[in-house]
């Protein structure tokens, strides 16, 4: 279970040109990435409280994973249309905390403590990985090109998984996925720093977010099943 939609590889506004303009720019792209994780715990905490709620998005996975793209599609039309950027953006990430409720609610149903520490893996990992990023000199620009096969690769070899259901292969695929999102963490905030235009946030926030959206599910999942071996 995971969702690998990534906003567009080139920004098309004007290049950062001061200290200043990218200082902005990475306080409002963290700002949303922050406040979009808090919202998404509001959509799973709704999704608990509510049975209904979390009904539909047991039953319906697939629908509500569909319903969710609309208003990531308009965030991304409307990326430099405030409030309508933020207020998608929004909604975008309330949907995916509804979307992976059952999930949470199944590990912690069935191995206590497994979502708080899959959580602080990915917290640890985002700090090393984003410290990296912005202390290294490195031009990670050539990376892009390689995550991205490297993405579609992941996602048709997911699909014929579902066909073929083995816990080895979805531990691999697991493990495989959070190799592949470290390295687009790390190519996402390079681009932040270095390619980015001043109102860029919503992007490089959404980017950002699903970076860690994807490497969190699938150090839950790899925490889950070793806790099943």
């Amino acid at each position: 279970m995971g969702t690998s939609f990534r906003a567009g590889t080139v920004p098309t506004g004007t290049l950062v040109r001061t200290g200043a303009e990218r200082a902005t720019l990475v306080r409002r792209t963290y700002a949303l990435v922050f406040s979009g994780i808090i919202v998404t715990m509001l959509g799973a905490f709704v999704a608990f409280t509510q049975p209904q709620v979390m009904g539909f998005a047991a039953q319906h996975p697939f629908i509500l994973f569909i319903i969710a793209f609309a208003p990531l599609f308009m965030a991304q039309r409307a990326a430099r249309t405030f409030p309508a950027n933020i207020g998608f953006t929004y909604l975008y990430t309330f949907l995916i905390g509804v979307w992976i409720a059952p999930l949470l609610a199944y590990f912690e149903r069935n191995q206590p403590g497994t979502v708080g520490n899959a959580a602080l893996l990915t917290g640890t990992s985002f700090a090393v990985l984003t410290g990296y990023a912005f202390v290294s000199r490195r031009d990670f620009s050539a990376w892009g090109g390689f995550l991205v096969v490297g993405l579609w690769v992941l996602i048709a070899t997911s699909i014929i998984s579902l066909f073929f259901h083995s816990a080895a292969t979805d531990l691999w695929l697991a493990s495989v996925t959070v190799l592949l999102f470290s390295g687009l963490l790390v190519f996402d905030t390079w681009r932040l720093r270095n390619v980015y235009g001043p109102d860029d946030y919503v992007p490089a926030a959404i980017n950002i977010y699903l970076d860690l959206l994807n490497m969190f599910l699938a150090i839950l999942r790899i925490f889950g099943g070793n806790q099943r071996r």
